[in-house]
């Protein structure tokens, strides 16, 4: 725990406690160098019931050219018949204005729009899921290359150091041979 109250201090400014929990996750795999990243999709789509799983195959079919294609037969296959039906024998089963139809209709709309909702609410749940990992996996990001520049500060401070004594022992042995030629004959 001293480690994540460190790396939350250092990179974020902040004490651990005063982050929010999705923050305090994140630290917690960095300060342990666990990778973050999971396939949010699949573990949504493992939680899901026959009743949503069913929500999204309506809404599927429901928003297709297919269905729309499918529709208008229909629609002009009743208004054919029945005009037909209504012109060759003077009766039809469901004469213009063709209420028996807007009946359907009117039920089918009523049921789909409903379905389509709950379909439409399910993805944006998983879009929302999936925002937040994705935020969690570039905060995590963020803070590695954070720390990586640390090392990196450092290591480069420690070569300039090295790099220092190596050129005062350079410098030492040059003055001492300076001294040398000097004092000899």
């Amino acid at each position: 725990m001293k480690r994540v109250d460190e790396v939350a201090t250092k990179l974020l400014g902040k004490a651990y406690t005063a982050l929010d929990g999705r923050s305090q996750k994140v630290l917690h795999h960095v300060a342990e160098g666990k990778h973050i990243a999971r396939d949010v999709t699949a573990e949504y789509e493992k939680e899901t019931t026959f009743g949503q799983r069913c929500a999204d195959r309506v809404a599927s079919f429901g928003g297709s050219w297919t269905f729309v294609g499918l529709f208008a037969t229909a629609m002009l296959t009743w208004v054919g018949i029945n005009s037909f039906l209504l012109r060759g024998q003077g009766r039809a089963f469901d004469p213009y204005p063709y209420i028996l139809l807007n009946l359907f209709l009117s039920m089918l709309a009523a049921i789909q729009a409903p379905v389509i909702l709950m379909s439409q609410n399910r993805h944006a749940e998983r879009d929302r899921l999936n925002a937040e990992h994705d935020y969690e996996v570039n905060l995590k990001a963020e803070l590695d290359i954070m720390l990586l520049h640390e090392k990196m500060d450092l290591l480069r401070k420690k070569q300039w150091e090295e790099l220092l004594a190596i050129q005062q022992e350079q410098l030492a042995i040059l003055s001492d041979l300076i001294r040398k030629k000097t004092l000899s004959p």
